[in-house]
């Protein structure tokens, strides 16, 4: 298996989690807290989408599928690329509400589709690319496609736990 097969098998596994997540909650499950200052389905599946389209922008020196189109609109935000979700409050989670489980899957299918094609066309030496000297070492390509595949795998997993929840009240 070559490097970009084994990174489309990683990547392409998501977007059936994300709908398994998402899928058949109203608005308003999506925005249920399950305790207080707890990241809601809606934020959760929104900020694993944001985190990997700002990366992989960043890696193609691209715009954002974020800021093109209606995107922010339709979760009640700004288009602003540089929200992502880390580090938000209590409060910024539940400023997070997408319309309906649809735009969720819409807009993470937008994203994928995107990091897909980035995906198809990486051999070996592109991985040891340097892409980040801000840490110590500095971080390769393949290291950061890694942590965003991790990231969003944790967080669909979080999704799908707090998915149970709601369902299981």
């Amino acid at each position: 298996m070559d490097v970009s097969d084994l990174l489309t098998e990683a990547y392409d596994r998501l977007p059936d989690l994300v709908r398994a997540a998402v899928d058949g909650l109203s608005p308003e499950q999506l925005r249920h807290q399950p305790g207080p200052g707890a990241n809601t389905v809606g934020w959760l599946v929104w900020h694993l989408t944001r985190v990997q389209d700002h990366h992989v922008a960043d890696l193609l020196d691209a715009d954002q599928i974020w800021v093109s189109g209606d995107w922010a609109g339709r979760f009640g935000l700004a288009a602003d690329p540089d929200d992502t979700g880390y580090g938000h409050s209590p409060a910024q989670v539940a400023a997070v509400r997408p319309e309906s489980a649809q735009a969720l899957i819409d807009y993470y299918e937008a994203v994928a589709a995107h990091t897909g094609s980035f995906l198809a066309g990486l051999g070996p030496a592109d991985l040891d690319r340097v892409v980040d000297e801000a840490w110590d070492p500095p971080v390769t390509l393949g290291v950061r496609l890694v942590s965003v595949a991790e990231d969003d795998l944790q967080h669909v997993g979080q999704a799908a736990y707090v998915r149970g929840l709601i369902q299981a009240d």
